[in-house]
């Protein structure tokens, strides 16, 4: 089979591998959609995880399943799927722990576009809901559960202030999670203006451009001093952690779901962490998938209260049109949120 791949570190090409075997509790898909990641970047061009060989990439996607395992029993050749970015062990001891995306160790489950070609079926896979378009679909793959991750580590309550740092694709579903989960005040960081909007439609309050000075002196300016009680980070590098930790309360909590692609250390301001003893948690965590995650946010989107569509800023068709999408995503022009392509056949 051709696959785009990871070739070496900075660079990537196309790829003729043997068709992966089914074992038991594996599904073979074809894609019905696919969307390139901005991890996909950290991964070839700067070596995020290490050199990687001829790894095809890509861990967004709809498929139509074409095999079976024997073992198998709520999937059918000819279903259409919504897959996971993320496909734990359910029977590891992480998964019993409650960290099932961490099967084997840190960051086991996820295999995509790391360290395996594969998917166990059952308990990640989840039928794609009618009605819903498969390009769309795409978003649930990722960046629907990270960004809404970013919410859960957080904690977000009803009528809490929460900063949001970096208004991607991933961002704008915090911003989204954090409105469904209640928050009262959102303050957004970003500067693009398509990512502006949407976020203001997903329920950003307040906009803060990185370009008019520390985000860190405007939360403060615009809470009077106060600070926010939680922030998201889904975007910027290990120095945006110095601002995050100025703009929270004593007590509050920074939840990160950025991957930090490059950089040796985290840093923290010691004095505005509250010289150690502050109450403010730094917790940073991949997004959980498996089977039922999935289809109660595909259910988010059957019954209106999810739409993704706004995401979807550049659209291709065809296998052959990863190259410019993936380059799309390394270069990120001003009008880009996310790009997806669909296969015909």
């Amino acid at each position: 089979m051709r696959g785009f791949a990871m070739t070496k570190i900075g660079e990537t090409g196309w790829v003729e591998k043997e068709v992966t075997k089914c074992g038991p509790l594996d599904a073979i898909c074809r894609p019905l959609a696919l969307a390139p990641c901005t991890s996909d970047i950290h991964t070839v061009y700067e070596g995020a995880v290490g050199e990687r060989t001829d790894m095809i990439l890509g861990h967004e996607a709809v498929g139509e399943i074409m095999q079976v395992g024997e073992l198998v029993k709520d999937f059918k050749v000819g279903d259409k799927v919504l897959v996971p970015a993320i496909t734990p062990d359910w029977g590891s001891l992480e998964a019993q722990r409650g960290y099932a995306m961490h099967s084997g160790g840190t960051l086991g489950g996820w295999k995509f576009s790391n360290f395996k070609d594969g998917v166990f079926a059952d308990a990640n896979l989840a039928l794609l809901p009618e009605g819903i378009d498969p390009a769309e679909a795409t978003m649930l793959s990722d960046m629907v559960p990270t960004g809404f991750h970013g919410v859960e580590l957080a904690e977000v309550a009803f009528g809490e202030d929460v900063l949001i740092i970096g208004i991607g694709p991933v961002g704008l579903m915090a911003v989204k999670g954090a409105a469904l989960r209640g928050a009262g005040r959102i303050l957004a960081v970003g500067t693009r203006p398509n990512c502006v909007s949407l976020a203001q439609e997903y329920g950003a309050t307040d906009i803060i451009s990185y370009k008019n000075g520390p985000i860190d002196e405007q939360v403060m300016k615009l809470t009077k001093g106060k600070g926010v009680d939680k922030v998201i980070v889904a975007g910027g590098d290990v120095d945006t952690f110095i601002e995050a930790v100025k703009s929270v309360k004593p007590g509050g909590i920074i939840s990160n779901v950025n991957y930090l692609g490059s950089g040796d250390f985290v840093k923290i301001p010691r004095v505005e962490w509250g010289v150690g003893i502050g109450h403010v948690r730094i917790v940073g965590g991949l997004m959980p998938a498996g089977r039922m995650r999935t289809e109660r946010l595909a259910n988010l989107m059957i019954n209106g209260r999810l739409d993704v569509s706004g995401m979807l800023t550049h659209k291709f068709e065809g296998l052959d049109s990863i190259p410019e999408a993936l380059e799309l995503m390394r270069n990120k022009p001003e009008d880009l949120i996310k790009p997806v392509i669909t296969i015909t056949y």
